[in-house]
């Protein structure tokens, strides 16, 4: 046998293989390897925040706060622990110190509550909802319309979410079997109630002064919504009768001209509460509440000061009041509710009444389960492989190939995946290891043809390669459909969304065999086999 030669085609393989670590651990704003990396990263703040306004922003790194070097999440919690406690309308001084810049201010407890961490993933890769857990919901619209205008709901559907701050997202639209519509929407981090509260409800805000409406949600009535500072923010919390906390917060909006005027026109036609005198009564109020309802259903009414009588009144002042087992469950409950309602008024309501058809919440405990099921399935699996490859083929260099080839289709489609920073789920994951099987296949294929003493053996391989290249043509047919690329033909498939994750990875996969490894492959099987 000579001397093995490293051809261009083995040079490729192994240049494409490098890139593909470096896609997958190699971070460059700052250079660092992913899994040598210390702190926690943030993974979403709230635009409306103070810490948000002091330049904290999603994808930093907290190294330190308040002098304490940050490891990981629990480093973290330790650190900020002191400011959940904190009394209402009290702040302290905390310093968050980042691998970009450095803040200094004081804070109250919402500054917690106003970001998310995660300790610094182990690679760039991203996965999906069925990995990390979280809630989805396939939902269904009570109307009959068109696919643009399925596009334009998600659109909407897209900006209440945004604006509540879930940015970790993914809403689709899925074809069922009779040809209808479902849109799939996967929460990461969220609960199956708060995916119900935001999605089940069409979200239609009104507000009434007895049977005269004054201002819808949207930007036509309202045109801000205070989200911050003093605009926004918990006002008291108490201990109730029944040894519950409660916590009442408020908000300001500012409402459209149009919207003020009619307000005016309305109060101007109410008599004070008992014949009181503004003048003389500080606490003087008009005869009838402004209510405000959600989807019909009265929310909270508030008193109209007796001085904004016949008054065009561009402000609005929004209250309400939740309840906890514990103060800080309550100031948690306060937020989310508060939230909630400033989104809605944003947003408007959803242009079509929505119905879930299915919603379910996906732990993550289950996505590493798996994830350490695949480890240790695959391990077997080339362990096995090994081994009857050596039984088959006497060699075992030709069955350290076979591995060693394998190995870099993993790395490759996973490296792929990361420079399209495509989110890995499970069918995702089903996807790279039918890839595999099908590259183990090819290579079987390429080791039977080239021990084929008829022909010689450049047309063998030849020959092999061939028959490689129909199968990988045949597969390309048959799923190019799901991922959705050529749907503007007219072209698709049932359930298309769904499997869009297994085509894409299994269409990375067999192109990388075809084009990459195969090839690279064949010149070491001619190598040896010379």
């Amino acid at each position: 046998m000579g001397k093995f030669k490293l051809t261009w085609k083995i040079w490729f393989l192994i240049i494409v293989v490098l890139l593909s670590f470096l896609s997958i651990f190699v971070t460059f704003d700052p250079l660092g390897i992913t899994f040598l990396q210390t702190g926690v990263v943030v993974s979403s703040v709230d635009s409306e925040s103070q810490i948000y306004e002091s330049g904290l922003r999603a994808g930093m790194i907290i190294e330190e706060i308040n002098g304490e070097k940050i490891q990981d999440m629990v480093d973290y919690q330790k650190a900020v622990e002191p400011y959940y406690n904190l009394e209402i309308n009290s702040s302290e001084k905390l310093i968050v110190r980042t691998n970009t810049i450095e803040i200094v201010g004081l804070f109250d407890s919402r500054v917690v509550s106003s970001m998310k961490v995660t300790d610094i993933p182990q690679t760039k890769l991203k996965s999906g909802l069925d990995l990390q857990g979280g809630a989805r919901a396939f939902v269904k619209v009570n109307a009959d319309i068109d696919d643009r205008q399925v596009d334009d709901l998600i659109s909407v559907l897209e900006q209440r979410l945004n604006v509540y701050g879930l940015s970790d997202m993914t809403i689709y639209k899925v074809k069922t079997s009779d040809g209808k519509s479902l849109i799939g929407i996967e929460i990461a981090g969220s609960s199956p109630d708060e995916l119900e509260k935001l999605v089940g409800e069409q979200g239609h805000f009104v507000a009434r002064i007895g049977n005269d409406t004054v201002f819808v949600g949207g930007d036509r009535d309202v045109t801000h919504v205070g989200r911050t500072g003093q605009e926004a923010m918990i006002t008291e919390c108490f201990t109730t009768e029944n040894g519950e906390e409660a916590c009442n917060f408020r908000f300001i909006i500012s409402l459209s001209a149009a919207a003020a005027q009619k307000h005016a026109d309305i109060t101007n036609n109410l008599s004070t509460k008992d014949g009181c005198i503004p003048k003389y009564d500080a606490n003087c109020f008009l005869e009838k509440q402004i209510d405000f309802y959600i989807d019909e259903k009265l929310t909270s009414s508030l008193n109209i000061g007796a001085d904004l009588k016949g008054n065009i009144a561009t402000s609005i002042q929004i209250s309400g009041s939740e309840v906890g087992a514990t103060r800080q469950e309550a100031i948690d409950n306060a937020n989310k509710e508060m939230k909630t309602l400033q989104t809605i008024l944003i947003t408007g309501s959803l242009p079509y009444k929505l119905e879930i058809v299915k919603i379910d919440r996906i732990s993550s405990n289950l996505g590493d389960q798996f994830i350490n099921q695949i480890l240790l399935a695959g391990f077997f699996a080339i362990l096995v492989i090994t081994i009857f490859t050596f039984i088959r083929y006497r060699k075992i260099k030709l069955s350290i190939a076979i591995v060693l080839v394998s190995l870099s289709e993993v790395l490759i489609i996973l490296g792929v995946a990361s420079l399209i920073r495509w989110n890995l789920n499970l069918v995702s994951i089903a996807g790279i290891i039918t890839a595999i099987g099908t590259g183990i296949d090819s290579q079987i294929i390429i080791m039977d043809e080239s021990r084929n003493k008829n022909e010689s053996l450049r047309d063998r391989i030849k020959k092999a390669l061939f028959i490689i290249t129909t199968a990988f043509a045949t597969t390309l047919v048959a799923l190019l459909p799901l991922t959705g690329v050529i749907g503007f033909l007219g072209i698709g498939a049932a359930s298309a969304g769904l499997l869009k994750g297994f085509a894409i990875t299994t269409l990375i996969g067999i192109t990388v065999g075809v084009v990459i490894s195969r090839p690279a492959f064949a010149d070491i099987v001619r190598q040896l086999q010379e």
